[in-house]
Formats: structure tokens, sequence, C-alpha cells
């Protein structure tokens, strides 16, 4: 039987209390989280509508990984810039819940489609001969199919967690989203267990992912002494932009979760960057260098307009 709280919501005291200084940061984030889901969704339906990338596993699942960061960047950047018209920013317990089951539920799923993403590039470079049968649609739909329940079963363990703690006492948050180790700090209970338990599930899980991929996308890079001048380019983009996005994702979810509840000074700036700062990130790294990507954004935007134009 979950505890019964006396806390009905908390009060977040997010990136400041200068009223001069969050009308800047309102514009910043703003500009932030329009860009972001414009990126993103510029991506997202660049590939779905290009039947030659949709039908290729690299894309596919990059569709994917975009739709999730406009989705992470949609749970906690609106949210944060209504925040700063307020000065006392409340948020529900049921919504401090629904806000903690999403972001974790859609990091989960993140932390599955990268490593899918590093499986689809190991199979390219190692075996390429065999690319067409082991990446197939069927095996796409399946890995994205297992990220979804990943994501889930991920945030609702986080979630059975925290509902078990009672919270009766303060429910000031020093933070500008609701998130586990702000919330424990709150909780009116010996709290060591419950520490343990989230490690268990999103620090080591950190710290294991990261270093798994770390070890394939060595096995890649060495393989690649193979190939000739032109193709080690070729690869070493294309592995480049996912090292890239994995450093940006992993870091500081290592910092974040893979350690004790004592808070550090630039907490609140981690979660900036993995989760305002990232979902903007990622498009801006497969894109920048990618002939094939900007492209098809050509082609299919410039097909977009005219259309529109004519009509």
């Amino acid at each position: 039987m979950l505890n019964q709280s006396f806390v009905t919501e908390f009060i977040l005291l997010g990136l400041s209390q200068n009223p001069k200084v969050e009308k800047i940061l309102f514009i910043v984030f703003l500009l932030i989280y329009l860009a972001t889901i414009g990126d993103n969704m510029v991506i997202v339906v660049t590939i779905v509508c290009s039947p030659t990338l949709f039908g290729t596993p690299m894309y596919y699942l990059l569709s994917f990984l975009s739709f999730l960061d406009a989705c992470i960047s949609s749970v906690i950047t609106p949210r944060m810039i209504i925040d700063f018209f307020y000065e006392r920013k409340t948020i529900s317990f049921e919504c401090c819940m629904t806000q903690l089951f999403a972001v974790h539920f859609l990091a989960g799923a993140e932390v599955i489609v990268l490593s899918a993403m590093a499986y689809d590039r190991y199979v390219a470079i190692c075996k390429p001969l065999h690319y067409s049968s082991i990446m197939n649609r069927r095996v796409c739909g399946i890995l994205v199919g297992v990220a979804w329940t990943g994501g889930f079963l991920h945030s609702i363990i986080q979630i059975i967690f925290t509902l078990q703690l009672p919270f009766c006492g303060p429910n000031f948050i020093d933070h500008f989203i609701c998130d586990l180790f702000p919330l424990l700090k709150l909780a009116c209970t010996d709290t060591h267990i419950f520490v343990i338990l989230v490690f268990a599930n999103s620090g080591s899980i950190c710290i294991i992912i990261f270093s798994l991929l770390l070890v394939s996308y060595g096995v890649i890079l060495f393989s690649l002494r193979s190939y000739s001048s032109e193709g080690r380019r070729k690869a070493l983009s294309t592995c480049g932009s996912h090292i890239t996005v994995v450093l940006l994702f992993f870091v500081p979810c290592v910092l974040i979760y893979a350690r004790n509840t004592s808070a550090f000074s630039f907490e609140k700036n981690v979660f900036i960057f993995s989760d305002v700062l990232t979902p903007l990130l990622n498009p801006i790294v497969y894109t920048f260098r990618n002939k094939e990507m900007k492209n098809a954004i050509r082609k299919i935007w410039w097909r977009f307009f005219n259309i529109s134009g004519k009509h």
C-alpha cells in the first residue's frame, strides 16, 4: 500500500529568483525550445517523407531519436518557461509525478535507441555483406518496440519507488523540474535504500551502457584499418556524430545519477545541458556534416514550399 503524503504541491525554486534575470531567461529558453522543436521535426518530416531515407535503418532510428528529443524538450522546457512569469512556482503532487514519469520514460527509450544506432553502425562497418539481412525493417520495428517497452519499465519502477515515500515536511525543491534526488531530500524517512535503488535503476544503467557503447565504437574504429581512405573518412564522419551524441547524453546522466544524494554546485546546469540543450544539439550534430541528410532536407522542403506557393 502506498504511503500517505501530507504534501499536495511542491514549490520549485527554479533557476533564479531575480525578476530581471528571469525575463532574460524566458527569451533565451523560448528561443531554444522553438529551435529544438523546429530542428527535430524538420528531421522527422524529412526522413518520413523521403522513401530512400526512411527505408535506411540508420535514418529510421535517427527519426525516432529526433522525435524523442522533441518530446523530452516539450515535457521540461514549456513548464520552465511559464514559471518565469510567476514568483511562486508551484507544481501539484500529481503533475510532479507525471513529469518524473515522462522524463524517465523518454530518456529510458533514448538510451535503447542510442544503443540500437551503435549496433547498426557496427553491423554496417564490421559485417557489411550481412547488413541488409540483419538490419531489416522488421528488426528496426522490434528495436523501436523494445525502446518504448524498456523506457516504460525503467520509468514505472522509478515511480513505484517514489510513491512509497512520505512527504510531510518541507516542499521546496531547489530545481526547475521534479526529479528523483531533489524529491528524496524532502522525504520524511530514511532514504538510503532508495538511493541504492535509484543508482541500480539509473546510475548503473548509464555507466554500463555508456561503457559498452564506448567499447563498441572502439571495435568499429579498429576495424576501419582495412577500409580505403575514402571509406574510412565516410565511416569516421558517421561514427563521429554518433559518438558525440552518446557523450552529450551519457556524461550528464552519469554525473546526475551515479552518485549519492549530496548536491553539487552545478547540478541544475547539468540538467539544463542534458534535458534542454542536448535535444537542440543532436539534430545539428547529425546533419551538419551529413550531405545526404542536407540534400534530402532541401528537396523535401523545396517541394513543400512549391506546393504551398501554388495553392
